[in-house]
């Protein structure tokens, strides 16, 4: 058979559809067409190929030995189709790594650190996109991701731990007095609105603020904190630098709420060197920062 005398790929797709769902209902909502166009590109097909694919089981259709035969055909052929897709769009070879990352986690953590992965490696080209929670790595065109690990994950992703999430108190030096008095206002994160009560709720001798202030982010909440307007309840990743240089302190340390940070991409991904190196740069400066 000539490649050219190969049937169109619509009335293909829909064959294998009505046969691995055993139904050409599920098929057309599968393929988001009608009942009717489903069947006519599947008589159309068995008429192309002077074939009988399906035949009449109950108040259903099963296919004949023929056509059992071009369904698995068929479903394998697109399956190779499918992964070879998912490798292409996933794979370093084809331009820059795109590394998504959480908005505050990029803003106060990751950028100020990229510098010295492009010293490092002048040759890997990182582009930088945010975003948080679950994400399609095919239709989002992104390569690896940081993520705070408190979703469902797809079990077909490679997730490596990179830092627990550590939150607690900070301020600007001159306000620890009156954090240790009560006369301070909190100040919380949209993002986390419970964070407070649960900290409190862990330290009950804490100190309670005047009043509290919600900011729409935690980069927002960390630079109020370094203006003075209040005490923000930050993770550790997000003052860190700041903690360590002096800008902001924090008196009652950091402590653990059961998440963690993970690094995650496809386990469909080829890693290659790129890839490998910007894995391995990003574990180092995660164990630098908190060890």
């Amino acid at each position: 058979m000539k490649r050219s005398d190969i049937p169109y790929l619509d009335d293909l797709r829909a064959f294998e559809a009505v046969v691995r769902l055993d139904s050409v209902r599920a098929a057309a909502v599968e393929l988001a067409l009608t009942h009717g166009a489903v069947s006519r590109r599947v008589s159309k097909l068995s008429a192309d190929l002077q074939l009988k694919l399906l035949e009449a089981e109950g108040r259903g259709v099963r296919a004949t030995a023929d056509g059992a035969k071009l369904a698995e055909a068929t479903g394998k052929a697109f399956g190779l189709v499918t992964d070879a897709l998912a490798k292409i769009r996933s794979g370093p070879a084809q331009g820059p790594i795109i590394l998504s990352c959480e908005r505050s986690l990029a803003m106060r953590w990751l950028i100020p650190r990229l510098s010295g992965f492009q010293d490092r490696y002048p040759d890997i080209e990182v582009h930088l996109s945010t975003g948080g929670g679950a994400l399609d790595f095919a239709r989002d065109r992104v390569t690896l991701a940081i993520r705070r690990l408190d979703f469902m994950v797809d079990p077909e992703w490679t997730i490596i731990k990179l830092m627990p999430e550590r939150m607690g108190p900070v301020m600007v030096p001159g306000l620890r007095a009156r954090f240790e008095s009560g006369e301070y206002v909190a100040l919380g994160s949209r993002t986390r609105l419970d964070a407070w009560g649960a900290w409190f709720e862990a330290h009950g001798d804490a100190p309670r603020p005047v009043s509290s202030r919600v900011l729409d982010h935690h980069f927002l909440m960390a630079e109020a904190a370094l203006g003075g307007l209040g005490v923000a309840l930050a993770p550790q990743a997000i003052a860190a630098d700041d903690v360590a240089n002096g800008r902001l302190e924090a008196p009652l340390g950091f402590d653990g709420d059961g998440t963690d940070y993970g690094l995650i991409y496809p386990k469909t991904a080829e890693v290659g060197a790129g890839l490998a190196a910007l894995r391995g740069w990003l574990i180092a400066e995660a164990e630098r920062s908190f060890a």
